[in-house]
């Protein structure tokens, strides 16, 4: 990996160390392409189930979405605090917003974080690079207050971008990862690991809500569960690898046919990607078995199927989640139908891989555990 320069103003210049730090990760691709943006663990858990609306260290974030495709929601940064919008992302552990700094002409569009308006920022000598599918984010670290909520995180790292290359149609300022520090930049602590060490939240879990409608309806929780967000109980899956949102999985079937994961496979849980993403030889085929043919770079379907294709059904730890037709084909605004499945070859080749964006969390409410590093799926209301 090449060395990266800094760029910036005088106050980056007095840095003298230069440390390349890169990331990739799958995000939504086709934001740009749609012209849009047998095992359980046992109940009784750290997860309880009181009010949680009346816990000082829950917060429910409203999150806002761009035609159910993208999910964000607000933060602040800084004293006084600045607002932002950010994906809070299972698929990524690093926090980034755009800066006065950025030259890109993307970044006038955006807020911009201001490192001299803030009392409490500090800046680093350190440089980042991240790399995701729609686009790559340049720029410098720094540390200040970040508030989620009701949720106040003191000395948190952020990337302060510089340099933004991609994300022309993204309707959000940065990104809030959630998945494991191991996922996040050599020597920084994410976002979610200092809630959890600062004693901000009570319990080392979140969750989210992710629905169809526009306002603000779905949802994001820190510190807690609150149980009305779904239909009866949760169904817990242990992560397979702390890093992504990682859990094996058993097959995927239609009309009792195994269409994938023949003998067994791994799953990520990804709020960052709207799409089903599996091997490519693997999607080509369901692809064929909904009778969807390439239309540029997405398969085309015929409208008439949403009514008449059976689900897919994804067994995962015995207990099996339907995804029906009304979820992995989408008509878009101008009438055309297109299939959510994708093919994608970002991850392990020796090991078949699939992403579970939002086609499937918004049909099931998910809950994220760091206190026992499982996942709690469950039907959304």
């Amino acid at each position: 990996m090449k060395w990266l320069w800094i760029l910036g103003l005088v106050v980056f210049l007095e840095c003298l160390v230069r440390i390349p730090l890169m990331k990739i990760k799958t995000l939504r691709e086709t934001l740009m392409e749609k012209n849009l943006v047998t095992y359980f663990l046992e109940e009784n858990t750290d997860v309880q189930s009181q009010n949680v609306t009346d816990d000082p260290q829950f917060t429910l974030l409203p999150l806002r979405n761009a035609m159910a495709l993208v999910y964000f929601g607000n933060i602040t940064i800084g004293t006084p605090p600045q607002e932002f919008t950010v994906i809070f992302d299972t698929g990524s552990s690093d926090l980034w917003v755009p800066s006065i700094y950025c030259s890109s002409p993307i970044c006038r569009a955006s807020r911009l974080f201001n490192p001299h308006l803030s009392t409490t920022f500090q800046h680093t000598c350190k440089v980042f690079e991240f790399k995701y599918g729609s686009g790559t984010i340049v720029g410098s670290l720094g540390y200040d207050t970040v508030r989620i909520g009701n949720l106040v995180n003191l000395g948190q790292v952020f990337g302060l971008s510089k340099r933004q290359i991609g994300f022309e149609v993204a309707p959000f300022d940065g990104i809030l990862g959630l998945a494991y520090p191991s996922l996040a930049l050599e020597g920084t602590t994410p976002v979610f690991d200092n809630l959890k060490t600062q004693g901000v939240i009570s319990q080392p879990v979140f969750a989210f809500y992710l629905s169809n409608q526009k306002d603000n309806d779905s949802v994001v929780m820190f510190g807690g569960v609150d149980h009305s967000y779904h239909r009866g109980q949760l169904k817990w899956i242990p992560v397979s690898k702390t890093h992504f949102w990682q859990i094996a999985m058993n097959r995927i079937t239609m009309n009792g046919v195994a269409v994938g994961c023949f003998n067994g496979c791994q799953a990520f849980l990804d709020t960052g990607t709207p799409l089903l993403l599996g091997p490519t030889r693997l999607v080509t085929t369901i692809q064929k078995f909904i009778n969807a043919t390439p239309s540029g770079r997405e398969y085309e379907v015929p409208c008439s199927s949403i009514t008449q294709l059976p689900p897919f059904i994804f067994d995962i730890s015995g207990n099996e989640y339907p995804v029906p037709a009304q979820a992995y084909i989408w008509k878009n605004p101008q009438g055309r139908c297109l299939s959510n499945f994708r093919g994608d070859n970002h991850h392990s080749n020796k090991v078949e891989t699939w992403v579970l964006g939002h086609v499937f969390l918004k049909l099931y409410f998910s809950v994220y555990d760091r206190g026992n590093n499982r996942i709690g799926l469950a039907p959304a209301v």
